[in-house]
This record gives C-alpha cells, structure tokens and sequence, in this order.
C-alpha cells in the first residue's frame, strides 16, 4: 500500500502547500482526492512517485520510504497520467509513445507490438498509430498517456484531472478501466473536482482544502455532506440537489442511476 504520513510540503520555505497530510492507499482500492483548484491536489499526487519529497512527514509505496529510492524504479510501481498529457511525450510517433518505456524496461519486441496494439485498441487509437502525439485533439492526448502507463501495467496508477476534455463515451470507457483495474488488485487514486464522475463511480475520498485533509469516506457520505462541500469549494452532485430539494435526504442516491432504481423500488412497493 501506499502511506502518507504527516506530511509537509513547501515550495518556497515559506508557504505550506501540504500541511499534515495523512492518507492511506490499499492495493485494489479506488480512490478520490477532491478540492478546489489551488487546495493542493496535484502536489500531493507528484509525491507518491517521488517527484516531489516532503519538508516533513514521509511517503511509503509498499514500505519503502520514497525519499530513499530513485524515481525511475518508483515509476514502475507507480504511475501518474497528469493534467497536461503533453508533458509526457516526446516522440514522433503515437506507437513510439507507447513502446518507449516497455523498450527500457527490456521486454521482447513481440511482446511489446502486441501490448501496443492492445492498448491503442482499448483506447481507440489505433488509427493514430502513425501520427505525431502533439497532433491529437485534447482527449486524445489524455487517452495516450493513459494508453502510456497502463502498457507498463504498474500496480498503482494514478490519474490528475482525468474526465476534462473526454465525452460521454470516453468517461464510461474510463469508469470501465477503473472498475477492471481495481478487480486486478491494482489501486487506481484520482484527483479530481468533477463532482458528477465522482458520484458515479463511488471512490472513497479524501477532501482537501489548502493543503489540509478536511473530510474523508464513503463517496455517499461525502458528497451530501454540505458543510464538507462548501468548505471543500465544491458543489454537491445535480441528483443529490434535485432529491434535497424534493426534500428527500438519501444518502445512497447520488446519480441518475441510483435515482432510478430508488423510482423502480417506489413504485413496486406502491403496487405491492
């Protein structure tokens, strides 16, 4: 699992970005961490790679302090997608993207083209094979770098902003992958203040505000609180909203699909 513990981060020796964080990632488990812009999220996500150590406090990635082993081997435990994809590429082509890290990593060429060929397919890129990466449209880029981490299948993967840019057929393929990774045992960690996606895959989440842990639980616990959404800088789910306003207060209905299933319950009991 991975371990934040008491941590601390600055920038600039003065201002605390992160103050105390304490945070807990099980293998298999699915994860939110959620705020407004600027509470911190990103800069916590860049230290469960080891891309940014603490002032104070320690990160564990399977016992193993992340302070004391090199990023190029946390990298292959731990994967990050970030919010600008273009940041991770740098090839020519869309299938070199895919294949530079299997190639690092020593795996067979055969091996390699047939794990290429998989994940472009899973992602629907296959027609952009040839294309240069810097080429794609905003959601296509945010595809490749998926499609770039998952050919490595690290153990934890985690996703910074992953919904923005992506249409409703790209956000249900997403809620797929996260669901079949999770079932693999792997640990998928989003940040995210997509309330709507949140709800509808039901992580557990953590809540940030200014770099502190302000709330964490079950997503049907969270997302109706109003005191930890409005400190949070959120917005409650558009269901959640409509049943409050209809004055019924179910924690357990937080998208169209749980609301639909509460009318079906509703009726057939009327019938009964």
């Amino acid at each position: 699992m991975i371990k934040v513990e008491n941590v601390w981060f600055s920038y600039d020796g003065v201002r605390y970005v992160l103050k105390d964080v304490i945070m807990k990632f099980s293998e298999g488990n699915y994860i939110a961490i959620m705020g407004e812009n600027g509470s911190g999220k990103t800069t916590l996500l860049k230290h469960l790679n080891g891309l940014l150590k603490p002032n104070k406090g320690r990160v564990l990635v399977d016992g193993i302090e992340t302070s004391k082993i090199p990023v190029s081997e946390l990298a292959r435990k731990v994967a990050i997608v970030f919010q600008n994809p273009e940041m991770m590429f740098f090839s020519e082509r869309v299938y070199d993207e895919i294949s530079f890290a299997l190639r690092n990593f020593g795996l067979d060429e055969e091996i390699i083209e047939k794990t290429v060929k998989k994940v472009l397919n899973i992602f629907g890129l296959d027609e952009y094979a040839t294309e240069s990466p810097f080429n794609l449209s905003e959601g296509e880029k945010r595809r490749l770098a998926f499609a770039c981490v998952l050919a490595w299948n690290p153990k934890y993967i985690v996703l910074d902003e992953p919904t923005a840019g992506q249409d409703v057929f790209q956000r249900e393929l997403l809620r797929g992958l996260i669901k079949q990774l999770t079932s693999q045992g792997r640990t998928v960690i989003i940040a995210s203040h997509d309330v709507e996606f949140v709800a509808e895959t039901k992580p557990y989440i953590y809540l940030l505000s200014k770099g502190e842990v302000i709330g964490e639980g079950k997503a049907e616990d969270v997302l109706t609180d109003d005191k930890l959404i409005k400190k949070a800088g959120l917005i409650k789910p558009q269901i959640v909203e409509v049943f409050n306003y209809l004055g019924f207060n179910y924690r357990e209905i937080l998208d169209v699909n749980d609301a639909l299933d509460f009318i079906i319950k509703k009726v057939s009991e009327r019938n009964v």
